[in-house]
């Protein structure tokens, strides 16, 4: 393809309300190098554009690694017996929340395994000595709940829910997930919309039974769902799950997948995920340069970090908390971009609540 045809493409695709499958299937199976760098530059400026050059983080803490689910993918599935369960205490949560508000940073992820033993008033509780004493937005990530639960914390002040999709294809959706409903999935995340959260989702790239055809659907899907966050990383395969035998996602397809829904979702927020940092090299500065403008340091505290091993070698399980806060700058300045220390809410054009 020239280059002219090939830029032609992602303007195309930039530019349609509804991308076609067909193109983002070709974009995808490019491989040749000038073609990828017209590709991840051509993304990059898009994210330029739409969202700056801040580099926005998310502090994550994982305060349970209980879970009810058995996705083939995950080492946190009900079946592995082997790993040890934590859930971490209110005071343990909020003292790791004060620490990450002391290193500046105006997002705090509270996340967790599907448990249905984490009571609502006793996260509720925590959503409001949180927004009593700092100054942060609230990123829930804890999984399937009933609307009265979503509805509850939105109102105790939680601004933006994660509820990643992994697939968008119901057949392939469902192959992997014991006992869960791929209209369920759905129907939460529209449920978190309706009650004005900030809405995230996202997939996982490599998985066994994807094409390219479905990460092509799982794009168009998540430019007509519009949400604000989206996260995309690659497969790493955990002894202790079904999948263990199964290869590793590529990372350059994942770079691509990151790049291509960057260039249709405009002004999603999209982070280079710590998956992207776990593989044979880290590959989160790469993520940056293709359309990626968001950072996750982890706040877990030790020694749970360690056990929240959805995949094996994650990294920086074993640095102090805190640590990675201070690389990520550097990383930033090697890009000629700065960290953004405000909370970085949605830039959809909808009204969003903002409980500061």
């Amino acid at each position: 393809m020239s280059m002219s045809n090939l830029e032609g493409l992602l303007i195309k695709i930039r530019d349609d309300v509804s991308p076609s499958k067909n193109d983002l299937e070709v974009l995808l199976s490019k491989e040749d190098k000038s073609e990828l760098k017209t590709i991840f530059s051509f993304a990059d400026k898009i994210r330029k554009e739409f969202c700056g050059d801040g580099i926005f983080l998310r502090g994550i803490i994982e305060f349970s690694n209980y879970c009810v689910r058995d996705c083939f993918y995950c080492g946190l599935n009900r079946g592995n017996f082997k790993l040890e369960r934590y859930r971490m205490g209110k005071d343990e949560v909020l003292s790791s929340v004060a620490f990450l508000a002391g290193n500046n940073i105006k997002t705090v992820v509270l996340q967790s395994g599907d448990d249905p033993n984490i009571d609502v008033a006793w996260l509720k509780d925590i959503i409001l000595e949180i927004k009593k004493r700092f100054s942060m937005a609230i990123t829930l990530s804890v999984g399937e709940r009933k609307f009265e639960d979503y509805k509850a914390w939105k109102e105790a002040g939680a601004d933006r829910y994660l509820l990643k999709i992994e697939t968008s294809g119901k057949r392939l959706y469902e192959s992997m997930h014991t006992d869960m409903s791929f209209d369920r999935r759905i129907k939460c995340l529209d449920a978190l919309r309706d009650l004005g959260y900030q809405v995230g989702s996202g997939n996982i790239i490599g998985l066994p039974g994807q094409t390219l055809k479905t990460i092509a659907e799982d794009i168009i899907f998540f430019k007509e769902k519009d949400f604000d966050m989206i996260g995309i990383g690659p497969f790493i395969p955990h002894d202790d799950s079904r999948f263990s035998r199964q290869k590793t996602g590529e990372a350059l397809l994942t770079l691509k997948v990151i790049a291509l829904t960057r260039i249709v979702t405009k002004n999603a927020h999209i982070p280079a995920t710590t998956a992207l940092g776990s593989l044979d090299k880290d590959y989160r500065s790469d993520g940056l340069t293709c359309g990626a403008n968001v950072l996750m340091p982890n706040f877990t505290p030790q020694p749970y970090r360690k056990l929240y091993e959805i995949y094996p070698g994650k990294r920086c399980v074993d640095e102090p908390v805190g640590a990675c806060n201070f690389c990520m700058g550097d990383m930033a300045k090697s890009l000629g971009r700065y960290i953004d220390y405000g909370r970085g809410d949605s830039l959809k054009e909808r009204k969003l609540s903002q409980n500061v």
